[in-house]
């Protein structure tokens, strides 16, 4: 069966769960208030099946953009946290899943009208040649988000929008733009890496572009000090920025905290690569150039998330103990009240 087919047969297959559905809803009125599911086992016997039907056609839809991700997760080791993204996702889901058990769904026609329209979208970008390839797994997430909106409407989509979306930092960026967003990274931790190792006695850095020229005891060091794009910090920046959402989300705090949080993710990021290309310089200046390679360079690098973790938890704990909830003082003082009367 080619795509075509699967197309047609999805959109029946959804068509289908909409009248049952619809049908369900009826059954439920009339029956009165279900008894309150607790835990996914739950679920039933027909649901798991529609589940694992409209999962299976959606892989069908997209097995070709499914199998370019997982190359690219398993050749790329910039993207190599692609497999961690939707176990996140699922756990997302999992935190409401009292709620999203026991949820009445209710069809919303935007959803198949979105539907449709993506569809139609992928398959031009497919079959024409002039195609954008970076749409495609987009395309896919944007389906996953109109195929819940029309099976469940608005009710299931507030529950279920941040696993979705999050699925995006799975997909790698097109390489031009990618190369684009490094060099402005290379070159500024190439810049301040200069400034820094000026600062040692009888050693000269010239940054050139990303390139940093070092001349130590009057002696010019061969080869230059090059910040490659191993070195611009995208990949530490695009997991952490990843885990900045999660942890956003998941922390219960003002949304206002949540924000800053996920904003000091970039700045954070930038600087724990700032300081792994520094001591990258000091190390092959002052003690080895052997031990800025291989193992050693990969070593340094998983050391910066150590660091990136306790910046942005100090930052949490910052504002945590700067803003008290007067909710909580208030408590707090009527049963102190309470317990003296």
């Amino acid at each position: 069966m080619g795509a075509h087919g699967f197309t047609y047969l999805f959109l029946a297959f959804s068509f289908a769960m909409v009248d049952n559905i619809a049908s369900t809803l009826a059954e439920t009125s009339r029956a009165g208030t279900p008894p309150q599911k607790q835990q996914w086992c739950q679920l039933g016997l027909h649901t798991c099946v529609k589940i694992l039907i409209i999962g299976g056609l959606l892989c069908c839809l997209f097995h070709n953009e499914i199998e370019r991700l997982v190359r690219s997760w398993l050749t790329d080791l910039s993207w190599s946290h692609g497999f961690l993204i939707p176990l996140f996702s699922l756990y997302f889901l999992n935190q409401h899943a009292e709620k999203l058990l026991n949820l009445r769904c209710k069809p919303n026609y935007l959803g198949l009208f979105l539907l449709i329209c993506l569809l139609a979208l992928h398959t031009l970008n497919k079959i024409s040649p002039s195609g954008y390839a970076y749409f495609r797994p987009v395309a896919m997430i944007a389906t996953f988000g109109a195929v819940v909106l029309f099976l469940g409407g608005w009710r299931l989509v507030k529950y279920t929008w941040l696993p979705i979306v999050f699925l995006v930092f799975a997909v790698p960026l097109p390489p031009r733009a990618y190369v684009q967003l490094t060099i402005p990274m290379r070159k500024l931790a190439a810049a301040i890496a200069e400034a820094l190792l000026n600062l040692v006695p009888r050693l000269e850095a010239t940054a050139s572009g990303v390139v940093i020229d070092v001349i130590y005891k009057g002696k010019p060091l061969e080869p230059a000090l090059d910040v490659a794009e191993a070195c611009s910090g995208m990949r530490l920046l695009m997991v952490f920025l990843a885990l900045g959402v999660a942890m956003a989300y998941l922390h219960y705090r003002p949304l206002w905290q949540r924000f800053v949080l996920l904003a000091s993710t970039i700045p954070i990021a930038i600087f724990c690569n700032v300081v792994r290309v520094t001591f990258t310089g000091f190390i092959y200046v002052l003690i080895h150039p052997k031990y800025t390679q291989g193992v050693y360079h990969d070593m340094l690098g998983m050391a910066m998330l150590p660091l990136a973790f306790g910046l942005y938890g100090f930052l949490a704990w910052f504002m945590s103990g700067l803003f008290v909830d007067e909710s909580k003082i208030i408590t707090e003082d009527v049963i102190i009240r309470r317990n003296s009367a």
